[in-house]
């Protein structure tokens, strides 16, 4: 890269860095239809958690008073600050945020050196603009951490631990900045638990020093715990597992003709997952998979390769840039499920206990397998929902991220492998199912009630272990964090 390019690029992103200062390129919410805040159910659940969890931090810290109420305070501004992020998140798209972002795709590999060079520049600029768009958002954020920053740094006060522990544990509020696996961070409930477990250091030596001297001090330090756990982290668990939710169109519900707009609804396979779980006759809509559609009936699988036509597919929006969709029988024995994306309505009802399932490369889809199948895989898929009903061998999940999968039958065994974000629903027939994972992260497994209509019972299987050597060999257990 000469001299002159390069310094066109240092000019570039100098000038960026200019727009994000200057505030010429903040992200502002639509002014209309702000009274919509007030009925999401995700906004309403946070403002329950500020109610019954930054409102015991609050009292506590009134009853101590001076800089532990200052940070206290701090809290409560940076968590008023989360919610009106988390009210133009559901209003703004991602790439009204991201707007700056363009990108550019690097020429093919026989072009000229100069024509590389100049698409890398374009792409760099790009994802700069796509970084600064996204540091503006969240600025108020970053800047009421800040303030709680600032209370914790210079002259040691005898409340030095208060402060580090108030201003250490709002660094859980950045899951909102998560955009997924490939962004470095952990993902939302990971982070909230590994933001509170820095802080946890600090609140330990509040609750020691104060256990036996002033019960406010021990009071406060609780808490602030609770908020984060399990405050904080339920409420991410229960409503943004993976990150934010945008909104697909930028546009608010308000902008739509005046009439009786319906109920917002679920967004997501949870939603999918309620209404499956519901009882109701969800199946009715449901693709099915035809004689015609296999692929020993189909007269467009000969066997024979040959070059697609000019324009065929070209304005899907379920294409793969890794290949086709498809949802086909192979040689009569293996189901193949492959680059499905933003499809809510695969089922395969015609499989018998001989047949596998391979899921591989789908996204924002959910598969409904209506039968006993020998064996079932779900590989490298994000987003994607998998409903069964019984299975011979095992159901493996390999390579995925944020997936859901639903036993409503059987299944001896279930293993989890290099994924991060699973969740499993076992049926009463499924709990005697053997799981195992390896190098897996949010795994949790919910399991029905004793009761026909009571709720799902939730368990979150370890992730990190303590190895102990004893006895002449190393004894292992799970992590389990404590404190006051």
């Amino acid at each position: 890269m000469d001299e002159s390019l390069v310094k066109r690029l240092e000019a570039a992103v100098v000038r960026l860095e200019s727009l994000s200062i200057g505030g010429s390129r903040q992200v502002t919410a639509p002014e209309d239809g702000g009274d919509a805040a007030a009925t999401d159910p995700s906004i309403v659940a946070f403002d329950d958690l500020i109610s019954q969890y930054v409102a015991r931090v609050t009292s506590a810290a009134e009853k101590i008073g001076g800089k532990v109420l200052d940070v206290s305070k701090a809290i409560a501004e940076a968590f008023s600050v989360e919610r009106e992020l988390l009210v133009k998140s559901s209003k703004l798209s991602y790439f009204e945020v991201m707007k700056n972002a363009i990108t550019f795709p690097l020429f093919d590999e026989g072009c000229n050196q100069a024509n590389l060079v100049e698409s890398r520049r374009r792409s760099l600029i790009g994802m700069l603009r796509g970084l600064i768009g996204l540091i503006e958002f969240l600025k108020p954020l970053n800047e009421a951490i800040g303030k709680a920053s600032a209370l914790a740094e210079g002259r040691r006060s005898d409340f030095s631990h208060h402060l580090k522990t108030g201003a250490d544990s709002l660094s859980a509020l950045a899951w909102i900045a998560y955009t997924g696996k490939d962004c470095g961070m952990s993902m939302p409930i990971a982070h909230v638990e590994e933001s509170w477990q820095m802080a946890e250091f600090y609140c330990n030596k509040v609750l020691v020093e104060y256990r036996n001297k002033d019960v406010n001090h021990v009071e406060w330090a609780k808490a602030l715990k609770e908020l984060y756990l399990p405050g904080l982290r339920d409420y991410v668990k229960a409503h943004y597992p993976l990150g934010p939710v945008w909104n697909a169109t930028g546009k608010i519900a308000a902008a739509a003709p005046a009439k009786a707009a319906p109920t917002p609804p679920k967004e997501g396979m949870s939603a999918v997952f309620a209404e499956l779980n519901s009882g109701k006759p969800v199946t009715s809509g449901l693709k099915k998979v035809t004689a015609d559609m296999k692929t020993k009936n189909r007269a467009d699988r000969s066997g024979i390769v040959t070059a697609p036509e000019k324009g065929t597919r070209a304005g899907s929006s379920s294409f793969s840039k890794s290949g086709p969709p498809k949802l086909e029988l192979q040689m009569g024995r293996k189901w193949v499920v492959e680059n499905q994306i933003g499809r809510n309505n695969l089922v395969i009802d015609d499989c018998d206990s001989k047949q596998t399932v391979y899921v591989f490369g789908c996204k924002n889809s959910v598969l409904q397998i209506q039968g006993k199948v020998n064996n079932i895989t779900v590989d490298n898929c994000t987003k994607m929902g998998v409903v069964f009903k019984d299975v011979v061998a095992a159901c493996e999940i390999v390579n995925c991220s944020g997936v859901e999968v639903q036993c409503q039958g059987s299944a001896p065994t279930i293993s989890v492998d290099n994924t991060a974000g699973c969740q499993l629903y076992l049926s009463k027939d499924a709990l005697g199912a053997s799981i195992t994972s390896a190098k897996s992260s949010e795994i949790n497994v919910l399991v029905p009630g004793s009761e026909p209509d009571g709720d799902w019972g939730e368990h979150a299987l370890p992730q990190q272990y303590i190895h102990v050597y004893k006895d002449g060999q190393f004894v292992t257990t799970p992590v389990s964090h404590s404190g006051g």
